[in-house]
Order: C-alpha cells, then structure tokens, then sequence
C-alpha cells in the first residue's frame, strides 16, 4: 500500500526536528521507519533548505511527494562550506546508494587505457581498475571493441614496447614487432629514453583528440630528419603522419571553435531517466555514454547537479565547458568545484540558440532513441517472458532461469555446469561450474542428480530458486530433477521443464520441451520466439560446460606430458602452453624456438624435446 503524503494541514512530528535544524551549511539524509537512507541532499542553509519538503507539498513532483511521505527521520553533518558539502553529498550517495537519488554505475566493468608515464619505456595496456598510481589514465570506454581497435590503431601506428615488464626484462632478442618495425626493442637494444617518451607524448595527444596537432608535430619532426639525411626516420614519420590522417578523416568535427566539451542529453520519465554524455575533444566527437537512472526523485536542475558531481568528482578527463538541458542547482558551485578538481576554469551553460543548442539537441535526441531502443528491448523481452510463463503453466513470470548441462570426454575429466539468466538476458555472475565428485563412469542421470543436489541444498539470499529450472534433457533428466527437488523439500516452489534435441531420423523439426505430468511436449503455437529463448539458455549451459570441461582435459594433458621433465615447473608449463598453444605444438617446437622462451635455457629445451618425442 502506498503511503499517503502529509498534508499541510496536518501536524508532522518531523517539524520538531526540522526546526532543531542549524541554519549551515550541510548534507541532510533521510531515513525511512526502517532506519534506511533513502535520500541524500545539500544545502547553503540546511533549516531552510529541508524545511521546504515539508511546506507546500501540492508544488512538489509526485516522486518527491512520495519521498517526503516516506521519510521517518533527518539526519544532517554540517560542513564548513557548500562546496564541501556538495563533495560529501556525492561520497555519501556513492556509499549508501539511496533509493531517491542519483545513482550513477560503477565503472570498472568498463576498460581503459593506461601509460605508466613514470617507466623509462612505458607501454600502452587496457585496464579495468583505475587506480592513483601516477600513470595516465583514458577512459573508461563503454564499447570493448572501439577501445580495443584503438589500442590495435596505437600498436600499429607508434613504436612503443608491447611485451610485459616481465618479459621485457627476461628477453635476449627483439620479438617480431621489432622486425615489422613496430617496436623500438627497448629490451635488448639501445633506445634513447627521451625519444621514446616523445613517441608516448605523441600517443597522449592522440587519445586525447588532438589529431591535428599531432599531425603537425609529426611533419615537422619529418622535415627535419629529411634535412638531416635522416631518410629512413622521414619515411617511418611519414607513414605514422598517412596513418593518423586517414583515422582523422574518419572522425567526426562537430564544432568550429575546437574546446573541449562534453554535452549533457536526458531523457525519460521521473520513474527511469536516461542520460547521454556527448564526448567532444578538440571540437570532434570522441564517444557517447548513457547511465541509466531509477526512481530518481530530484527536480530537473537537483538531479543535474548530483550527476555532475558524481561524474567529474573521480574522472581525469573534465573538459572546459559542459553544456546542460537545464542549469544546476546553484551553477555557480558547480562551476567552482568542477574547476578546482581541473585545475582550470570550467564552465556549465545551457545554450538556448546557435551551434551549442544544436549540439544539445543532438544529445536530447540520442538520449531520446537508445531510450526508446532500451524499452523497446525490454518491451519485447516482457512479452517472451508472459508468454513463456502462459505456456509453460507457471504460477509467475520466469524472470530468473537457471539451465544444466553436464559434459565428459569419454568418461574422463565429468563435469557439470549452470548458466543464468535474468529478464531473458545471461546474468554470468550467477554462472557455476562443477566438477563432480560422485560420477566415475559416463551416467547423465547421476551427474544430473549429484549437481542438482549439490545447487539446491543450500538456497539464501546469494543462491535464491530461480522461477524455472530447465535441465538438458527429456523425460529420464526431467523426473531425476523432479525426484532430487522433492528429496530437497523444494517440491512445487518453482517451475521444472526439461528440453529435448529434435530426433532427425523420426523426421522431428524441433526441439522438444517436456513438462511434468505431461507425456505431450509443450506445444507453442506461431510465437517462435519461446522455445528460441529456451534453446539459447540451453546453449549457452552447454558450451559453458564444453570449455569448462575442456580446460580442465587439457590442464590434466599439460600435468601428464611436462611433469617429468626437470626444470620444468608450473609456472614454466603454463608458459610453454600459453605461448605454442597446445602440447603437439610445442612437441613439433624445435630447441631453438624452445630457448627463446624466458627461463628455457638449451639444456631444458632439449630435455623439453626428448621427453615429450618419447611420449
């Protein structure tokens, strides 16, 4: 039952507290009857400012009103000043994650780029984490494969080292960059370390978006190793000059006056909000990021203000101006804080004509089409998941599905393996795999009995029943599954199907979906998008049970074909099998490949050769 607002006629024991407030600068949080935080704000006057919920509720948005009606009590820090108040509000929502602010996601599942500026020959890596270390950060990228086909640009495009530290300092030889001419060899040759921090200053300012400068650098760099008979230097200049104006006529100029800017975009409902950040370096457009927002309650200029806080407070790349639909809260604070964590000054504007509203519009209109794409999407998905749950005869939507696969190799190496997925798509933090311990000859019935047995005997908040289980099989995997539930005291508090292949010789087109209590396999009607789903949540459970048993096949070949040479540890067998990909390329390596390896003198790798030819 929802909550009823306070009216303004009617007494608030919160009022007493309210007017216990001090008129300072602060950071309020409000807790619901459950003592939990459910919203986070700052204010230049936290008496005033708080004391304004609680007057003329028939001004606020529905969401705030059913915020205020929620709250049970006020707690506030006073700070000496809005500024760091605004900095406390932000780490404050970061670590609480109330239900009626601005909550933007973690970035680590997104890559970036990292240049460890501090070593002599730094070289160009994507990372997860973005630690303060001292090495430059760029990033995150919310694309895998456009922050990979940089980094593939980069390495083609500037002689910088690819190998690890590790490697670097164990290799005798340059590797085949070198002889392609993409690496300078700072491991074995001679390299002057202020012409390879050049080349990384280069690369820099090309991940920054200064193509053209760096274009011009270059030739200049080029005429002048031409005028010094320096013809080979020229030519490889000038190739890495071709290469950067070809990527730069792939890029996008959107702006004539060349800042650095990012352009805000929002979109949606006061229930779900989506927000695109227009990347523009040097006036081309570098990238677009969306952040999905739930049941944010702030007013239009509240909410931009949180956003902006949370997303410039911790990222390295602020630009100097950011352009908004609506101005935040007190921009001039904004404005102040941005600057300081810059170094510069920077500005928030809300352009209304000319080429930055039209650069607005565009964000609005990104915002506007992914946002329509999503729901669309999740529209489609809902739909597949009713329909799944009217067919199968389920009591509630499917929306978390849990699928078993078990996979051997001739009896060897069994193992099992369980996919998730939630609202249609693969939830992979919720993937299992299991080796299993019971299981010595190939039987799928006993290995479907010992992994089932194994997931559903302890079910709490981090192993909940999923509303369907589908295990890979007919009616035998089916009624194990029935039977082992049953044991559990599981029995009837989710739905069970199993899936069958079609059978080509019985002329069957389909994949078979079986019931309990039902010697007839589900008949789906012209919706052919159940079973497909059906199908690619079995497919998946079983390729994920393929690899996992795979890996463990070939570690037991690794183990039994390099145990008994000497010198040869773990350490040095997985690098063996890293590098040759396989024991029958590395039996087929000769004594010289072996040697180049680090750590594999001529000694190990003829021992490396006689034992596994005698294998």
């Amino acid at each position: 039952m929802m909550d009823t607002p306070q009216t303004s006629d009617s007494p608030n024991p919160l009022m007493a507290v309210v007017k216990g407030l001090p008129e300072k600068p602060g950071v309020y949080l409000m807790r619901d009857a459950d003592g939990i935080i459910i919203y986070v704000g700052k204010a230049i006057n936290l008496k005033k400012r708080v004391t304004s919920y609680f007057q003329r509720q028939d001004a606020h948005s529905p969401k705030t009103a059913l915020m205020v009606s929620r709250v049970a009590d006020i707690e506030t820090v006073v700070t000496t000043s809005e500024k760091e108040a605004l900095i406390l509000e932000s780490n404050l929502i970061k670590r609480h994650r109330p239900r009626f602010n601005v909550v933007l996601k973690d970035d680590k599942r997104y890559l970036s780029i990292r240049i460890n500026v501090a070593s002599d020959y730094p070289k160009v890596e994507l990372v997860r984490k973005t630690p303060k270390d001292g090495a430059v950060y760029f990033g995150p990228f919310s694309s895998a494969l456009a922050v990979r086909q940089t980094l593939k640009l980069i390495n083609k495009t500037f002689p910088l080292r690819k190998c690890s530290d590790r490697t670097m300092g164990q290799r005798t030889r340059p590797c085949l960059h070198h002889q392609m001419g993409r690496c300078l060899a700072p491991c074995c040759l001679t390299v002057d370390p202020q012409v390879y921090k050049g080349i990384v200053k280069e690369v820099i300012l090309f991940l920054k978006g200064r193509t053209p400068e760096l274009i011009k650098r270059i030739r200049r760099h080029m005429l002048k190793a031409a005028a010094n008979e320096q013809f080979e230097v020229a030519a490889a200049l000038r190739d890495r000059m071709f290469a950067l104006e070809k990527t730069l006529e792939r890029q996008v100029s959107v702006t004539t006056d060349f800042l650095d800017r990012d352009v805000i975009g929002i979109s949606g409902n006061p229930d779900f909000k989506l927000i695109c950040v227009m990347t523009l370096r040097r006036g081309y457009l570098q990238g677009i990021r969306y952040f999905e927002l739930l049941n944010a309650a702030p007013e239009a200029g509240e909410l931009v203000a949180q956003f902006l806080g949370q997303f410039y407070q911790h990222t390295r790349e602020i630009p100097v101006e950011v352009l908004v639909p609506v101005l935040p809260e007190n921009t001039a604070l904004v404005e102040e804080a941005l600057s300081e964590w810059k170094a510069r000054r920077v500005r928030v504007r809300q352009p209304i004509r000319g080429e930055m509203y039209r650069l607005l519009k565009m964000a609005a209109t990104n915002a506007e089409n992914t946002l329509r794409e999503r729901l669309q999407r999740a529209s489609a998905e809902t739909t597949v998941l009713d329909g799944l749950k009217r067919h199968l005869n389920m009591d509630r939507r499917p929306s978390r599905i849990e699928c078993f696969d078990n996979s051997h190799l001739g009896g060897t190496n069994p193992v099992a393996a369980m996919v998730v997925f939630v609202d249609g798509r693969p939830h992979k933090a919720g993937y299992r795999r299991y080796g299993l311990r019971q299981v010595t000859i190939p039987d799928d019935y006993a290995s479907m009995a010992e992994v089932l047995g194994r997931r559903y005997a302890k079910i709490d908040e981090t192993n909940p029943v999923p509303d369907l289980l589908l295990v890979d099989g007919g009616k035998g995997q089916l009624n194990i599954a029935l039977n082992i539930l049953d044991q559990l005291g599981l029995d009837g508090q989710f739905a069970v199907a199993g899936i069958a292949k079609k059978d080509d010789l019985k002329g069957e087109d389909a994949d078979k979906i079986y019931l309990p209590n039902r010697s007839n396999p589900v008949n789906w009607g012209k919706d052919g998008r159940l079973l497909l789903l059906l199908q690619q949540i079995r497919d998946e459970a079983h390729r994920f049970a393929i690899t996992f048993q795979r890996k463990r096949r070939n570690r037991s070949m690794v183990s039994s074909a390099l145990d008994p040479i000497p010198g040869i540890g773990q350490k040095r067998k997985m690098m063996l099998l890293k590098h040759f990909g396989s024991i029958k390329k590395i039996r087929a390596a000769t004594e010289t490949e072996l040697s180049e390896l680090p750590g594999i003198n001529p000694t190990i790798a003829k021992a490396i050769k006689q034992t596994l030819a005698d294998s």
